[in-house]
């Protein structure tokens, strides 16, 4: 199998050494960075050994980015007219399928480029995949380009752009030859049971496992909140505003009222009877006479009893 790589640590120059060819662009070192042209057009450089096998792989680090094409070629022809290109325009990051110098994006991953991203692109058999810092985010079957042994750059010529430590190799059984050093390093996290992480859009989609046990997510800002009620046979709300407001008054056998202000009044006089000896004077009301006229005589001297009316 074969391998290459070339960290660029050597004094600045326009002679990058025998183990590259610059197919198009005049390519330099400035401080221990590979550094394209300012030309403003596409520059190409290639690897001057080629792979053992058109299974192949290529990965660079980007120190200093803009807002141009930079990317990584595999699985190329000579002048890179043909291969597979993972490349990034500042915004996004794209995967591109070259046939006789015809590009086509056959997958994307949606995060922009930042300084210190590596890139790497991997060709095996008919699967074709793209990476950033070691995770995949492109995965796609594609048998646009089915041989070639070529690897390298391919970016816009901008001379502020800056790549190091590029690393190529054959693949054997989905695996690449081992690094010369690691890019990036992380801590490993111990698992327990479960693993998280923030996953970006996906790309391809595979037959999801059962679950035998629960899954955890973060959710979204609740839009509303509220306070859960424990249930005890009854549920309360609260009320809007009573339309009217009335005293309940008890039942108890009766119903009582406010009287109006009386007409008229008058005081009940007692009725006593009368004492022998004394004379009492009665007003009486006569009606209409009954057939003789009557005649009304003084007092009598005994007492006058009044009874009920006849």
């Amino acid at each position: 199998m074969a391998a290459f790589s070339d960290d660029f640590n050597r004094p600045d120059s326009t002679d990058l050494g025998p183990g590259w060819v610059e197919v198009s662009g005049d390519w330099s070192i400035i401080g221990g960075r590979l550094a394209p042209d300012n030309s403003g057009g596409s520059t190409i450089l290639r690897a001057a050994t080629p792979m053992e096998s058109s299974d192949n792989f290529s990965q660079f680090t980007i120190v200093a980015t803009t807002a141009a094409s930079q990317g990584v070629w595999c699985r190329g022809t000579a002048t890179f007219s043909s291969g597979y290109l993972w490349r990034t325009n500042g915004s996004s990051w794209d995967l591109f399928a070259v046939s006789g110098g015809s590009f086509t994006m056959i997958g994307t991953y949606a995060v922009p480029v930042v300084p210190g991203d590596v890139a790497k692109v991997q060709a095996v058999g008919s699967v074709i995949k793209g990476f950033v810092n070691g995770i995949e985010r492109v995965s796609v079957a594609n048998t646009s380009v089915t041989t070639g042994t070529n690897v390298g750059l391919r970016v816009m010529a901008v001379s502020s752009l800056r790549f190091d430590d590029f690393t190529a190799g054959d693949v054997t059984a989905g695996v690449s030859v081992p690094l010369d050093r690691a890019a990036v390093t992380e801590t490993a996290q111990a698992l327990t049971g479960a693993k998280t992480a923030s996953l970006g859009g996906g790309s391809a989609t595979e037959t999801a496992w059962p679950l035998t046990g629960s899954k955890t997510v973060l959710l979204d800002v609740a839009l509303e909140a509220g306070t859960a009620q424990a249930l005890a046979g009854v549920t309360s709300r609260t009320l809007g505003p009573a339309a009217g407001v009335e005293t309940a008054l008890p039942l108890a056998g009766a119903k009582t009222a406010v009287l109006g202000t009386a007409a008229e009044t008058a005081t009940a006089r007692p009725l006593t009877s009368a004492g022998p000896g004394i004379d009492v004077d009665i007003d009486i009301t006569v009606g209409p006479p009954h057939g003789a006229p009557y005649a009304v005589g003084p007092p009598q001297s005994s007492g006058w009893k009044a009874g009920a009316p006849c």
